[in-house]
């Protein structure tokens, strides 16, 4: 898909490593297939607005960043409840697909490739649920 991955955490690189030994690579049947990052010091957290000073942990985020450095989208989840990393594809592409477009088309709630988009303009002002089919979003 053309990105980078990596994982930040607090942990040190030792406990990452047992991590990866001991949970991940059973979970995966392999070892992690990106960077994971020690960010002792909590200083990448800080920056992200995830960094819990208190308790010296970070709180788990998924930030996707396009090629210019900018944030596009992120999500920040409690520890008790797990990502969706078919959603975080999903919003790739699409961030990916209004880059390629220029900013020609956006992407609707649900989208995913091959599924009609929007084209933002003064027409489509009170008429997006004209041209949108919902139901055509969701469908696999």
């Amino acid at each position: 898909m053309g990105v980078d991955v990596l994982s930040v955490s607090v942990d040190s690189v030792f406990v990452h490593k047992m991590w990866n030994e001991h949970e991940l690579s059973k979970m995966i049947g392999g070892d992690i297939p990106f960077p994971m990052l020690a960010d002792q010091d909590g200083s990448i957290g800080k920056l992200y607005g995830i960094y819990d000073e208190d308790a010296g942990v970070e709180t788990r985020g998924r930030f996707i960043i396009d090629p210019d450095g900018n944030v596009q989208g992120f999500e920040v989840l409690t520890p008790p409840v797990g990502r969706n990393v078919s959603e975080s594809i999903r919003q790739i592409k699409a961030f990916q697909h209004v880059r390629a477009s220029g900013g020609t088309e956006a992407t609707p709630s649900g989208w995913k490739p091959g599924k009609a988009t929007l084209k933002p303009g003064p027409d489509l002002v009170g008429k997006v649920w004209q041209v949108w089919d919902v139901k055509e979003a969701f469908e696999d």
